[in-house]
């Protein structure tokens, strides 16, 4: 069982991430949390066995700064932790490539560069850990996400084809599919759009509106994630995935064995569209 070594989480300013880095540092293990503006984290920067680096993963030299740094302070990094990622929403008509580029930048290929500089050093080191929280929406779809939903299954099917020529490296990877969970995934995270040259789609809006912040008010705390990310790296097995918090738990196995038109009548009949 891994304990006490050094791990690094992407994206911990905030929800998943800030949960996660406190977690394991409270089971003692040595924490890189890297953010993009670490002088601004005020909670993180006074607890023991946690440190604070800058990380943006849309810029390549800043990955590798703070791989680096991490590296220097700790001598090794055992488990990476792909959590940086926002969520974007809405109208695809009213998307720009601006808008979907941006998505994409974060939670694609950021995830991508962080992961090409995890494996090469834990190639070199002999082993580790990559872990990516991707979502329920990696593999189901739910209205007015398609531009998230693209990201979170290309995460998935990334990892999945990753897994087969990392294993002979000694490095495993896993996918958290989170649920519901109350982070600002809905709030100052959440990037949203709808036309402003037609009213056509305001009453689909409207409905699906009312859906998604029922989901982010009755949403899990962001511990149940974290304490299954720590499941994840310690179980010594070479699960691949891991969903955690309603409605993952629910409708990730619903969707396997349903007939694809009664799945969809499913979430027609939820959304009411």
């Amino acid at each position: 069982m891994l304990m006490k070594k050094p791990i690094l989480i992407t994206g911990a300013s905030s929800g998943i991430g800030k949960v996660a880095a406190k977690h394991f540092a409270s089971k003692g293990w040595q924490v890189a949390a890297t953010l993009r503006q670490p002088e601004k984290e005020t909670e993180l920067s006074t607890l023991p066995g946690i440190k604070l680096y800058s990380l943006d993963v849309t810029h390549e030299d800043s990955i590798q700064a703070a791989m680096a740094a991490a590296l220097h302070d700790f001598g090794r990094i055992d488990v990476v932790v792909n959590n940086a990622g926002f969520g974007a929403d809405g109208v695809f008509e009213a998307m720009d490539d601006a808008f979907i580029q941006r998505q994409f930048e974060t939670n694609v290929f950021g995830l991508m560069r962080v992961t090409r500089a995890a494996i090469k050093l834990m190639r070199e080191q002999g082993g580790g850990t990559i872990v990516q929280i991707a979502s329920v929406g990696g593999q189901v779809a739910f209205p007015l996400y398609s531009i998230y939903h693209a990201t979170k299954w290309a995460v998935e099917g990334f990892t999945e084809s990753l897994q087969f020529e990392l294993s002979p490296l000694n490095i495993r990877v896993k996918i958290i599919e989170p649920g519901a969970i109350k982070t600002e995934f809905y709030g100052t995270s959440r990037a949203m759009v709808k036309p402003s040259d037609t009213g056509v789609y305001d009453a689909f809006v409207e409905k699906c509106e009312r859906i998604n912040q029922a989901a982010d008010a009755t949403g899990a705390d962001p511990m149940v994630v974290a304490k299954t990310i720590f499941r994840a790296v310690t179980d010594g097995s070479s699960r691949l995935r891991y969903p955690v918090a309603y409605p993952a738990n629910v409708l990730l196995p619903l969707k396997r064995f349903l007939p694809a038109w009664l799945y969809f009548w499913f979430v027609r009949s939820n959304y009411k569209v």
